[in-house]
């Protein structure tokens, strides 16, 4: 298992009169190579347990490893490093940051790596052309239409080349056409051997054939794997 997570539970305002348990003694094997989605509505703890297996924050309780390197104990500077080397994200309002290129935006998560600025910007040419942005690679990200914005955003969770791609309700803006378009998408970097998360309640995500495994979950639990 690439990814193991034991009685995870989140709790916030902890011994609060307004303390919630968000997340509840969850316990999950995350495979490598796959996709994995975490179907539930709204308000079901999905997005905040991807959050703690992307090391965007932390369990209140519980263990959680990565290829058997126990992650949930780690300083925030290691949590940091590892989250920068293996997870690519791509959220739910894309997150491109207004006023810069889509090169810029693609580029902006390598910067703290340190890399040579000259190969850095052929990797990120590299992608952009890949997925058929190059007309616009020199435009500012607010004048892209909603599929363009998300291949950005596929571009730059992709620049530092991560094992695993956290994708948390990626159509929740985009029509059908462009949430089918998306799913193919993450065919093509599933057979590169990505490991892909993804959070959604919509049919067209849990449904495709693309997804390997649905993991339901309801009031901070898991229902049915």
């Amino acid at each position: 298992m690439l990814i193991s997570l034991s009685d995870i539970n989140k709790v916030f305002n902890q011994g609060k009169h307004n303390e919630f348990h968000a997340i509840r003694d969850i316990s999950l094997h995350i495979e490598a190579g796959k996709v994995t989605c975490l179907k539930g509505s709204s308000g079901s703890g999905k997005t905040t347990l991807l959050s703690m297996i992307g090391c965007l924050s932390r369990p209140t309780s519980g263990r959680i490893t990565l290829e058997n390197k126990i992650l949930s104990g780690l300083p925030e500077r290691f949590l940091t490093d590892i989250r920068r080397h293996t997870f690519g994200f791509i959220f739910q309002k894309f997150n491109l940051l207004q006023g810069l290129s889509v090169l810029e935006n693609v580029m902006l998560p390598a910067y703290p790596l340190g890399l040579n600025h000259k190969d850095l910007k052929a990797s990120a040419q590299k992608l952009i052309s890949h997925f058929g942005l190059d007309r616009v690679m020199n435009n500012p990200v607010e004048w892209l239409s909603g599929g363009e914005s998300q291949r950005v955003a596929i571009c730059r969770a992709l620049i530092n080349d991560p094992q695993i791609l956290i994708a948390d309700e990626p159509t929740a803006n985009l029509d059908t056409r462009l949430s089918q378009e998306f799913m193919g998408l993450l065919d093509e970097l599933r057979k590169t051997g990505k490991t892909i998360l993804i959070t959604s309640h919509d049919p067209i995500v849990f449904n495709s054939p693309v997804v390997d495994r649905i993991v339901e979950m309801q009031d901070g639990q898991i229902m049915e794997s």
